[in-house]
């Protein structure tokens, strides 16, 4: 990928992430490749099942042993290549220079262990700290994002806490050692409507604050309008489309990302039935030679099924796999 790396914190090359199964290999991210800016936020989106959770998984060298492996491409954060670190080098890096807010706050958190004890296990393995300068810092993590009676609330366990105070708590603990890199992974998906604003608007002003890159992976186009720069569309393990967000949404290239815009239902618009893409995507495990998307896409010729398409620069960081970009289409 040929960047501008002078503000480039993370940067993402051909990226494949298998796991193996008995008689089948499935390709979870098949070829991922992008770019993030200090300060910015890049949304990924697509369907339940694209790889959007397992490349998040892969930044971080999480990806669920013994059957998945990454298999190859390139992490480089901050210039350094996180694939050539070992285990204890990661351990170091985990926390401290990139961090992930997890999906499901009542998963994330100990049930058997208070706040309190969570908050300073993540800050003791990255620091060595007397306790009192610990419990300091614990108790300003969760003022920092907003928590009431922060020393209080040090000794609850997780069961007293409401779910958008459990999510608050889950992304005190990935900011608590102040990473440059943060990837947020459906952090609003279970909290009601009211809350998913407060705590969208809360983690915008804490990047306005401190110049935090992230990566947020939503289904939502409407938290990808609010909250990112750019967007990553996934889809079948590959990003199909990736570009500024008010030019994908004012004009979508792949037919996929215009899919999922369509689905999106417009409140001044009267309509008897909402949109909806037909069919499924393919199997990870028995992916096809050409395009992934042309089962369900409108559009497709011989060209789509044969062979996988190019990645084509609709406009400057703007581009997409499709062959309808083609001269020849």
């Amino acid at each position: 990928m040929s960047v501008d790396t002078s503000n480039v914190i993370l940067e993402v090359e051909d990226l494949h992430t298998y796991f193996f199964n008995r008689g089948s290999t499935v390709k979870a991210v098949d070829g991922v490749s992008f770019f993030l800016r200090q300060g910015e936020t890049l949304g990924i989106v697509g369907e339940s099942g694209c790889g959007k959770t397992m490349t998040a998984l892969s930044l971080l060298r999480l990806v669920p042993q013994p059957a998945g492996k990454i298999v190859s491409g390139a992490i480089r954060l901050n210039g350094d290549d996180l694939l050539q670190k070992s285990d204890d080098e990661m351990r170091q890096i985990r926390g401290r220079q990139i961090s992930m807010i997890l999906q499901d706050p009542q998963t994330s958190l100990n049930p058997v262990f208070t706040i309190g004890n969570q908050l300073m296990e993540a800050l003791g393995m990255a620091r060595k700290e007397a306790r009192k300068n610990m419990l300091t810092r614990a108790v300003d993590a969760l003022r920092n994002v907003n928590v009431a009676a922060p020393e209080r609330r040090l000794e609850d366990f997780p069961h007293q806490m409401s779910g958008g105070m459990k999510q608050r708590v889950v992304g005190a603990i990935a900011l608590s050692c102040e990473p440059g890199v943060i990837i947020a992974d459906e952090p609003t998906t279970a909290l009601d409507v009211t809350i998913q604003l407060q705590y969208l608007r809360l983690l915008k002003d804490i990047q306005a604050e401190t110049g935090l890159a992230v990566i947020f992976i939503t289904h939502d186009f409407g938290v990808v309008a609010r909250m990112c720069d750019r967007v990553a569309v996934m889809y079948a393990g590959r990003v199909v489309e990736n570009g500024p967000v008010r030019e994908i949404f004012n004009e979508p290239s792949h037919p996929y990302t215009r899919a999922l815009i369509d689905s999106v239902p417009k409140l001044e618009e009267r309509t008897e039935r909402l949109y909806s893409i037909e069919g499924q995507p393919p199997l990870l495990s028995n992916l096809p030679e050409g395009c992934r998307f042309a089962d369900r896409c409108e559009f497709v010729r011989d060209r789509c099924l044969a062979e996988y398409p190019n990645s084509y620069t609709v406009s400057e960081g703007h581009t997409a796999d499709c062959w309808r970009m083609d001269e020849s289409w």
